[in-house]
């Protein structure tokens, strides 16, 4: 088997980690820091005539219509640059409309392509231990939504929204424009100095145009934990190659660091921790590429993603010493944004208890059950 990339895969890869690498600098990023602001509106600007922003949309309404492999290279240059951009939501909740929504709605994947408008997503309430606090009750229209919306990534700016919803027929993702009567905004800033808001809905009524499927929920899920998974392979690589080039160059005892055997074990660790990310994120983003079933694949890309984020980020915070808790110094930035990838999986501990649950009522796992022989018609 051939595990390399394509030509066009690597120039979009090399193109994506070019255009990050460029715009985020340690000044640049000290900089942004210190301006208040929370996304890069020239780096967002660069994205979108770079097409990146539309790389995962269908070219009939102006995205490039590539897989999700390509899409992964590009999330994991942002999360090596830690680029503060609103590039991965947009495009997966653009690509749900694309796939399930009515095509009065298709409009919208265009305005997204052209970067005329903003969308976002939500996922956390499906692994927080109070659930879907968003209730649907079905009207004539269509849905009336009542209730609260935590954390919702981009929330304040952000021109439509596709969130799950708990209603008499189950969870059902819906589209959601934020403009809508009834919607109030709170706004804050996240770990990692992401912009996001709570969303208050009092009698919001969405018309049955914008109602999702219920398979859309799982198809959501998945994809938003290789997004996120990708970018946390990308912190993470990155945050090792700087503790290397730093205990490579910091001596204590007249020895380089570098050198001592328990630095030496905790690099190690951090190595094995990205690289079995690695393996899992390429199996998951080639199933979906495949249009293979990706349930298990993903839920453990997301153990992985979250254990790797904490043990690299914490032992590369250890192994800097007393660099690690400068604000000043580059190394903690990685460390917020493997906190706040790991809040937006949903934590080891909740991804574990979602795995073993799928696993009690599923009892084939593995590339041999995906065999034409062994699907039952």
């Amino acid at each position: 088997m051939d595990f390399s990339l394509n030509d066009d895969q690597n120039a979009i890869a090399d193109m994506a980690t070019a255009l990050f690498s460029d715009s985020c600098s340690d000044e640049a990023l000290l900089a942004f820091d210190e301006s208040g602001k929370t996304t890069m509106d020239s780096l967002w600007k660069s994205c979108i005539e770079t097409g990146l922003n539309a790389l995962y949309l269908p070219e009939k309404l102006g995205g490039s219509e590539l897989g999700f492999t390509e899409l992964m290279l590009v999330l994991e240059a942002q999360g090596k640059a830690l680029g503060q951009v609103p590039l991965w939501r947009n495009q997966v909740a653009a690509a749900a409309i694309a796939t399930f929504a009515d095509e009065s709605l298709h409009p919208l994947v265009s305005k997204v392509a052209t970067g005329d408008i903003l969308l976002t997503l939500s996922q956390a309430d499906h692994t927080r231990a109070h659930g879907i606090e968003l209730q649907a009750a079905i009207t004539p229209d269509g849905l009336l939504l009542n209730g609260q919306v935590n954390a919702v990534p981009e929330g304040g700016s952000a021109d439509g929204l596709i969130v799950s919803v708990a209603g008499p027929e189950g969870v059902q993702p819906v589209v959601i424009e934020l403009a809508s009567k009834g919607i109030t905004r709170i706004e804050g800033v996240f770990t990692q100095g992401e912009a996001i808001a709570d969303l208050i809905f009092d009698n919001v009524t969405v018309p049955t145009t914008n109602i999702l499927p219920s398979s859309a929920v799982e198809w959501l899920e998945v994809r938003s934990i290789a997004a996120q998974a990708a970018i946390q392979l990308g912190v993470s690589a990155q945050q090792i190659k700087r503790t290397v080039e730093y205990v490579n160059e910091r001596r204590q005892f007249d020895r380089q660091i570098a050198s001592f055997q328990a630095v030496q074990m905790a690099m190690a660790d951090c190595h094995i921790a990205l690289e079995s990310l690695r393996s899992a994120l390429w199996q998951l983003c080639y199933r979906l590429d495949a249009g293979l079933p990706a349930q298990p694949e993903a839920l453990a890309t997301a153990w992985l993603a979250s254990e790797a984020g904490h043990t690299v980020g914490h032992k590369a915070q250890h192994v800097h010493g007393g660099f690690g808790v400068d604000v000043t110094y580059p190394i903690h930035r990685y460390l917020y944004w493997s906190r706040a990838l790991s809040l937006g999986l949903g934590g080891s501990r909740a991804i574990l208890e979602k795995l073993g649950d799928w696993l009690t009522i599923n009892d084939k796992l593995g590339w041999k059950y995906d065999l034409d022989e062994n699907t039952t018609v």
